[in-house]
């Protein structure tokens, strides 16, 4: 047993002739290592925890795939939970990492899981808080500045005239969209005679976007927004659509359209949107780089990286744009 455990561990030390023929005795055996063990023995293994808010949000799949790609390049993989805005979700995710053993745990949190992480750390598993700003200093966090997103946003809709601004909303629980509504009301308030309609959303989705949007429609044209700045590129989708497809309104001559995230297809829709761009991979690839350094020294102070938005201006708020 002990010259198979060299073939497997430390080639190095086994003679060739010996190597060949454990190896072909493996294979013909169907012997399949099991390396999840092995890396329990060892105290971690060479995977690493990503708990997203919303994995059918290409927001969130881009910072996956940044997230993927950094630990690749390390040898570790990753492993996805969605917690769909759900807390129960969220922890049970945590519980299930915490039993695997992970390398460390990036979370887009919904509840309150400081205490949650500081367990985690206890047991020699880093956490790093993404889409999330350093609010908790316990923890490292890798986040944009969404207060200055939601600025940019209406700002950009009042250059272009535009005074009756809707902000579509979801849950008030959800931190980001409370961060870009505030920069919303932030601009608003630097130009008297605008106002700020604040309409709340049942999800950050393309259908309810959709419903939000039909309910627009039932509208007259004067008691319309003539400008509207959705919390994410989904919800702005399917507000589109509404307004396109089922009530002929010219975009962005009536009502110009900002999103956010400025997801891959946002230049694709029907007519191309204007959005609040976050370097999504981007945030993946620190959120991970700064785990490593903490697993390997747990006694670094915590990092908080921000990164500034972009304003993307298309046609749905500038028709000369493409």
């Amino acid at each position: 047993m002990g010259t198979v455990s060299n073939v497997l561990n430390h080639p190095e030390k086994v003679l060739p002739d010996t190597v060949s023929k454990v190896l072909a005795s493996i294979d013909s055996l169907g012997f399949i290592r099991n390396d999840a063990a092995r890396q329990l023995r060892a105290g971690r293994s060479k995977t690493i925890g990503l708990v997203v808010l919303d994995v059918s949000n290409p927001f969130f799949t881009a910072v996956a795939r940044g997230a993927e790609d950094k630990a690749n390049a390390a040898g570790l993989s990753v492993l996805l939970g969605n917690s769909d805005d759900d807390v129960t979700r969220e922890s049970a995710y945590l519980d299930l990492f915490e039993e695997q053993r992970v390398h460390g745990v990036l979370v887009s949190p919904f509840g309150e899981i400081g205490p949650r992480l500081e367990d985690l750390r206890r047991r020699g598993i880093p956490a790093v808080l993404v889409d999330r700003s350093g609010d908790d200093s316990r923890f490292s966090s890798v986040s944009v500045d969404d207060v200055a997103g939601g600025r940019l946003a209406v700002e950009h809709l009042l250059a272009q005239g535009r005074t009756r601004i809707a902000f579509l909303a979801g849950s008030s629980d959800i931190r980001q969209v409370r961060e870009r509504l505030q920069g919303a009301r932030d601009a608003i308030a630097t130009h008297p005679g605008s106002t700020l309609e604040v309409i709340d959303v049942e999800a950050l989705t393309v259908i309810a976007g959709r419903i939000a949007g039909e309910q627009l429609l039932a509208r007259s044209a004067a008691e319309r927004p003539d400008g509207i700045f959705c919390s994410n590129d989904l919800v702005a989708v399917g507000v589109l659509q509404a307004l396109v497809m089922l009530g002929n309104v010219r975009i962005p001559e009536e009502i110009a359209l900002v999103g956010y995230d400025d997801i891959d297809f946002a230049s694709a829709t029907v007519v191309p949107l204007t959005s609040i761009r976050q370097p999504a991979q981007l945030i993946g690839q620190t959120a991970i780089e700064i785990l490593l350094e903490e697993a390997d020294d747990p006694s670094l102070e915590p990092r908080h990286v921000v990164f500034q938005p972009e304003l993307v201006v298309r046609h749905s708020t500038a028709g000369n744009q493409r």
